[in-house]
């Protein structure tokens, strides 16, 4: 996920209209990720919510900060960046898609010291050549898609998830300049890098925690992390760490054909029916139960019962990312399925953020 440009994304992020109603909310108890590079993109930053009455807080459970303290920060900063070479770069769509949206795998080996990060962290790109004044382009952060092992479970790589930005303007098609940068790259050239940044989408360490995603579009970077780890054979080895927890993913995207990992999530549910749920929200392909588009908020009013009983649960920990403009619509969601259990969703909504229980992160 991309968080280096705040205009609109032409094309592929037609699947977000509706979902601007969820997330205005909450915007208030968002954290803001600190670190020495500022925010999240080329503006700021790549998703939860609070708790009521019947919802209870978590006990005993190790708190993020105590869980996560030797976590790596700014390792390589603006000024001396990483030089990470281009393993490989290819697209996620599939025929059909709209817009462009790339995996891209940089080597991180040589680096003095070793470029190191944990799963639901960012790291800052430098793209190359000056802008219009003649200045050196500014960072852009991307959240990190794979795992601390990297794809290919060296632990010397870096994987990003990056959707190429296009809006218009005075009658143009402008591209991104950072998004474009990285969907051209070729294989073999050399990347400037900063990071690893970011504590506020960092997993719980306890392995019968209950995960519950919502993403769109490239947002899916963190959460691919989150499944690797928790779903695939050689992770589960290599970390010691055997989730049996429940996890849940819902994913916004306007057509199946812009699905990204699509082919992996279903994998994971036909290995993992007991601890994985995929639910998918394609709007232009889907209805509502009002015969409109079929956007993350209705599936989340279609499954509120069951997500109600989860966040009860004080080891349910909720992680959103994606746009923006996701945000209020799934706000308006969760206000919604709360009262109808007489729950107040702002109240619970600051009650999880503050458990660390309610992890957003858009752009």
């Amino acid at each position: 996920m991309a968080y280096s440009e705040t205009t609109v994304i032409a094309g592929g992020l037609a699947h977000i209209p509706i979902v601007i109603g969820l997330f205005r909310v909450i915007e208030n108890f968002v954290l803001q990720r600190t670190d020495s590079q500022g925010s999240s993109g080329s503006s700021t930053i790549p998703t939860s919510e609070p708790e009521k009455t019947q919802v209870s807080t978590p006990t005993k459970l190790p708190s993020k900060k105590q869980a996560h303290q030797n976590v790596p920060v700014n390792t390589y900063k603006p000024k001396a960046p990483f030089e990470g070479k281009v393993l490989e770069n290819y697209s996620l769509l599939k025929e059909d898609a709209i817009g462009r949206v790339n995996h891209i795998t940089f080597d991180l080996s040589g680096g003095n010291p070793q470029l190191k990060y944990v799963e639901g962290q960012s790291i800052g790109i430098i793209p190359a050549g000056e802008d219009a004044k003649g200045k050196p382009h500014k960072i852009r952060l991307y959240s990190i898609a794979s795992t601390r092992h990297g794809d290919n479970m060296q632990g010397k790589t870096v994987s990003l998830c990056v959707r190429q930005l296009q809006y218009e303007k005075d009658g143009q098609t402008i591209d991104g300049v950072c998004s474009t940068y990285l969907c051209d790259i070729a294989k073999g050239e050399k990347v400037k890098i900063t990071g690893p940044v970011g504590k506020e989408m960092l997993l719980p360490d306890d392995e019968e925690a209950n995960v519950i995603m919502l993403a769109t579009g490239t947002g899916i970077a963190p959460m691919r992390a989150y499944l690797r780890k928790m779903f695939e054979p050689q992770e589960r080895k290599k970390n010691n760490w055997n989730f049996r927890g429940k996890a849940w993913l819902f994913m916004g995207a306007p057509k199946t054909a812009n699905l990204l990992y699509d082919e992996d999530f279903e994998n994971y549910k036909s290995k993992f029916p007991e601890n994985f749920r995929y639910t998918k929200a394609i709007s232009r392909e889907q209805q509502n139960a009002k015969g409109g588009r079929m956007y993350i908020q209705d599936r989340v009013l279609e499954n509120s019962e069951e997500l109600f009983a989860l966040i009860e649960n004080p080891k349910t920990y909720i992680y959103l990312c994606g746009l923006k403009g996701m945000e209020p619509g799934i706000d308006e969601a969760m206000t919604t399925a709360a009262a109808a259990k007489g729950i107040n969703w702002s109240e619970l909504r600051l009650k999880l953020k503050k458990a660390k229980r309610w992890n957003v992160e858009t752009y």
